[in-house]
């Protein structure tokens, strides 16, 4: 695998035993891993926030109620847009296919003509060197490619559950478990 992609374009489920609540149920993209660590959003966070509300200029590119998703804990008054690019060159970081981030700075009525949809993230999710290797030794996490559907996807709250049924196999029976399994 070329360097600076080992995880890239994967998804990052988190396993039952993290019971971080920024984690828990967690269902990351991994956009960048290499040596000096990694970087991802976190995909199935929907917050009550508008991108109307926070961001007018970005709601030309997502939509006038569509939520700002929690990328994670790192960062968390940035926006970061990731979006399915039709001019994949246009991205400033290409994460899984076509689709990538909106460089800062971009002139969002020329992205807006390139893009196909975008989502819009409130901080993100990083590790340092090794921390991600030592937490997949620990199996904190369960990997599975990504998909198009995974990162723009409708009910993003049912993800977690729905990416452990595609995986099969035990992950089905997993997926079924509650947020909080003292409830069952």
């Amino acid at each position: 695998m070329p360097e600076g992609e080992l995880l890239k374009g994967q998804v990052l489920i988190a396993s039952p035993s993290i019971f971080d609540p920024n984690f828990r149920q967690a269902v990351v993209l991994i956009a960048q891993h290499d040596e000096t660590g990694a970087m991802g959003v976190i995909l199935n966070r929907p917050s009550e926030a508008a991108v109307r509300s926070l961001s007018p200029a970005l709601a030309r590119l997502t939509g006038l109620d569509d939520s700002v998703y929690v990328g994670g804990p790192v960062d968390e008054t940035s926006l970061i847009v990731l979006a399915q690019f039709d001019e994949p060159d246009a991205a400033a970081l290409m994460v899984l296919g076509n689709v990538g981030f909106v460089a800062v700075g971009s002139d969002l009525d020329e992205v807006g003509g390139i893009i196909r949809r975008a989502r819009v993230f409130a901080g993100h999710s990083a590790w340092a060197p090794g921390q991600l290797e030592m937490e997949m030794e620990r199996e904190d996490w369960i990997v599975e490619p990504a998909s198009h559907d995974d990162v723009f996807a409708a009910h993003a709250q049912e993800l977690w559950h729905a990416v452990l049924e595609r995986k099969g196999g035990n992950f089905a029976v997993v997926a079924r478990m509650p947020f909080d399994p003292s409830v069952n």
